[in-house]
């Protein structure tokens, strides 16, 4: 896809699905904020889109906090130029049982997830507007159907896809789609900490899921990135609303 060169926010893209997606938008022309909770881990990710080529800056950011999410997307906007493209991929685990669970557990990912993706769009979106164009990708997961262990995590899932939809509708007169990607299983750190969780060899977790998917084998983060990829191009502009399911095949 030849695409216009814009500029790109992508959260939580120190490793797994976030590396993958800052790499191709990269690779798509894009230059990119890569943003994580520390500018040091960040850099990694920066430095890959480098060497090939690309344009990146690292930046450090609590997306739960407001005053960095906005010096984050100030610093981007200074650095590189406008976002126009905004990924909220930052996720965190805090799995545990609901008698188990702690408020802080809770908390905690719903802030990661939630009101991270609430204040990075909401400092994005000026820019967007002014442009009169933007794309806005949230990451959803297939956990929000439920998943034992995950209540917290599968709360912020689900509602991360009312979240991308009622952006469709408030943003999509100025130019701006809004969709969700959902992940069924990635191969990542995240997964494989839900392993250890529960007691699980990772390969032998992979195995089990790759057992459970059509197509199977196990989802790489290449396989999100490429999605992201396609609903942030211009070709995408008459998508908005969605929830895509990236899951090699339908959900149980």
């Amino acid at each position: 896809m030849s695409q216009t060169p814009r500029v790109a926010i992508v959260t939580g893209a120190a490793r797994g699905i976030g590396a993958a997606t800052a790499r191709r938008l990269a690779a798509e022309g894009h230059s990119v904020g890569v943003v994580d909770l520390k500018e040091d881990d960040a850099k990694g990710t920066v430095q890959e889109i480098v060497n090939d080529g690309g344009t990146a800056t690292a930046v450090g950011a609590d997306v739960s906090d407001a005053d960095q999410v906005s010096a984050a997307v100030n610093t981007v906007a200074e650095q590189l130029g406008p976002p126009t493209i905004l990924v909220n991929n930052a996720g965190v685990l805090r799995d545990n049982l609901l008698f188990k669970m702690s408020e802080d557990d809770w908390d905690t990912v719903l802030g990661v997830h939630l009101r991270g993706s609430f204040l990075m769009s909401r400092a994005v979106q000026e820019h967007m507007v002014n442009a009169g164009w933007g794309r806005i990708v949230s990451l959803s997961s297939s956990s929000a159907q439920g998943n034992r262990g995950q209540v917290n995590y599968s709360s912020a899932k689900a509602g991360l896809q009312g979240f991308a939809k009622t952006l469709a509708v408030e943003l999509g007169k100025f130019g701006v789609t809004s969709n969700a990607v959902a992940p069924g299983f990635i191969v990542t750190e995240m997964t494989k900490a839900t392993a250890a969780r529960v007691g699980m060899e990772f390969e032998d977790f992979k195995q089990a899921a790759a057992d459970r998917i059509p197509v199977r084998r196990s989802g790489k983060p290449e396989d999100i990135a490429a999605t992201i990829a396609f609903l942030t191009s211009e070709e995408a502009g008459f998508v908005s609303g969605q929830v895509i399911y990236v899951a090699g095949g339908p959900l149980d």
